[in-house]
């Protein structure tokens, strides 16, 4: 695995979402590696933090950078990969990671609810294919990462809007993959199962409507379905790993995967975990803390 990895020595990179989770894991593992990194985050502070402690374990080839940004300006987001392009001489990496996660019945959701995560998870995933795609093409070289989700190859109940959107990321990351070979690019998308990250915590923006149920989270749905996250740094590794061998969907870990190819072996055998997992949701979460 380290000898895949040192093919990143060297390499430009930028990660959104990079303050923390899997975005900060990867350029972990990068910088350990020798890439020069650019984490990019809407949490400015957050961001320059993480960078700051990367920096400590950096190769000596290797360098480190933060920039605020909000995915959702599609100019912002061009503005940088410009930037970095033009004083690096190229882009080699672009990790569209950031996003947001959103449970709960989806009869409560609102249009806002709703706006909220496409802006996020499918609009800002395409924003960084506009602003870095072109680019690449023109290079003729460069590998973009999309950041969906296992929900995004399988839906799980009660999280409709966010396994709608990573579902979203997942086709366009397929469709654009044959296109962009032809021009020397390279286009992959990372499916995450169960992953330690900050956003297992979270609930929605303050700003958002109240819902009739109480906020689940995303760690008390894992619980609620005996999942238990993998640390981020091991996740990192093994994505990077098959990053570097050019794989088209990267799926971690193997608890992930096998649900996926039983959904692809038995649709019907899938659809009878969804409502058993369904129920056990709603029982243990939706109706207890109505």
């Amino acid at each position: 695995m380290r000898r895949r990895l040192d093919a990143f020595a060297g390499k430009t990179a930028l990660i959104t979402g990079g303050a923390s989770g899997i975005g900060r894991a990867i350029g972990a593992q990068l910088v350990i590696h020798g890439g020069k990194v650019i984490l990019a985050d809407i949490d400015g502070q957050a961001c320059e933090r993480a960078a700051s402690e990367l920096a400590a374990t950096a190769a000596s080839a290797a360098s480190i950078e933060d920039r605020r940004l909000d995915v959702r300006d599609e100019a912002a987001f061009r503005s940088l990969v410009d930037e970095i392009a033009e004083r690096s001489g190229g882009l080699d990496l672009l990790f569209n990671n950031a996003g947001i996660a959103m449970g709960g019945p989806t009869d409560e959701l609102t249009s806002a609810h709703w706006d909220r995560i496409i802006e996020v998870n499918i609009r800002g995933v395409v924003n960084g294919v506009l602003a870095a795609y072109p680019r690449m093409v023109e290079q003729g070289c460069g590998h973009i990462v999309n950041t969906a989700s296992g929900a995004g190859l399988v839906a799980p109940p009660f999280v409709t809007a966010y396994a709608t959107t990573k579902h979203a990321v997942v086709g366009l990351s397929t469709g654009l993959r044959a296109e962009a070979a032809l021009h020397g690019v390279r286009v992959s998308v990372l499916c995450p199962g169960s992953v330690e990250t900050p956003i297992l915590d979270r609930v929605p923006d303050s700003d958002l409507p109240a819902t009739a149920s109480a906020p689940v989270t995303a760690r008390q749905y894992l619980d609620s379905v005996r999942q238990k996250p993998i640390p981020a740094s091991r996740f990192a590794r093994q994505a990077l790993h098959d990053v570097a061998r050019n794989k088209a969907i990267i799926v971690v870990p193997f608890s992930a995967k096998s649900l996926w190819y039983l959904q692809r072996v038995s649709p019907w055998l899938m659809d009878h975990v969804g409502r058993v997992i369904a129920r056990r949701v709603e029982r243990d979460l939706v109706r207890h803390r109505t």
